[in-house]
């Protein structure tokens, strides 16, 4: 009988629709098809504010084992309308539920943050996550950048519209840092600060004096450094922060300055103003790299020739 469940594990890793349904089965329920409707394409996606208590086990008993899955994103749209002014609304649709969601309670957030560290840790094919609109207390950014940490297959990783503010965005760039392999990272609506924006222009320069030493360790064996080979972080999505003001563009823009690698910044709704918008067209001076640099929605920017020279 063990060694039954253990081979029904190892194919489940597989296959998330076959151990789900297994899952399910053992509890006496029936799979839901907003979980499985994407499953086909290799993508869990759905809206967790639907999901009762009781169907939560077998979801996040697949997800801890799955090997297989190139996509994950579990929303919740519960309650926008309180204390969201700062949100961005493509993640939303209007909700009239009184009753709280057993997805936002304490315990279930860590349960499927601990589900989803074991994930990252033993896939080799997860390549983008997306958590969006959840409470995420502290520990359940713990256990989640231990997954980041070990994860070699994360490309993209996106908690928008998540309040995690500048404490838990701290804990999270913790494992962003000293991962290569997440190119992509959306921290839109997240109730950070310019102090939120100074902790990503410390993984810019981290990542950015790291690739220079292993360019130049490539150099010194004679070999032609494969910069757009490098790993690290390419686009960095801050939108909808409008705390973030002057003070973080003008530490995103000292490390870009000289930044040969992060190709995309996107700083709409972020309480910019001239001055702020002054510092980042400075830095696009010097760099050559930086294709996007969006500060749409800032109604602050009010010099016509800044604005002209970002629409440009």
């Amino acid at each position: 009988m063990v060694q039954d469940s253990a081979h029904i594990r190892r194919r489940g890793a597989q296959d998330f629709a076959a151990y789900y349904d297994y899952a399910c089965a053992r509890q006496d329920t029936a799979p839901l098809p907003a979980v499985t409707t994407n499953l086909l394409k290799g993508r869990l996606d759905f809206n967790g504010d639907r999901v009762k208590l009781t169907d939560w086990a077998p979801i996040l008993a697949s997800i801890s084992i799955n090997k297989h899955l190139d996509h994950i994103a579990i929303s919740s749209t519960y309650q926008v309308g309180l204390g969201a002014g700062d949100t961005d609304r493509r993640y939303y649709k209007s909700s009239n539920r009184k009753k709280i969601p057993p997805l936002r309670s304490k315990d279930m957030t860590f349960k499927l943050c601990k589900a989803l560290q074991d994930c990252l840790t033993a896939s080799p094919n997860l390549k983008s996550l997306h958590i969006n609109g959840l409470p995420l207390r502290e520990r359940d950014l713990i256990s989640l950048t231990k997954g980041l940490a070990k994860s070699g297959s994360l490309e993209y990783l996106s908690l928008a519209n998540c309040p995690i503010s500048d404490e838990g965005l701290e804990v999270i760039c913790q494992s962003v840092k000293y991962t290569t392999c997440i190119k992509t990272v959306d921290f839109t609506g997240c109730n950070l600060t310019w102090r939120g924006a100074e902790h990503m222009a410390n993984i810019i320069k981290h990542q950015g004096m790291w690739r220079h030493s292993t360019a130049w360790a490539e150099s010194l064996r004679y070999r032609q450094p494969a910069f757009e080979g490098m790993g690290g972080l390419r686009r960095i999505t801050l939108n909808c922060n409008s705390l973030v003001g002057d003070q973080g563009a003008a530490a995103l823009a000292h490390e870009l300055a000289e930044d040969l690698w992060v190709k995309a910044v996107d700083l709409q709704k972020c309480g910019l103003s001239n001055h702020g918008a002054h510092c980042l067209l400075k830095a696009l001076k010097t760099n050559s790299t930086l294709n996007v640099l969006d500060v749409r929605s800032n109604p602050l920017i009010v010099d016509g020739p800044i604005q002209s020279a970002f629409n440009e």
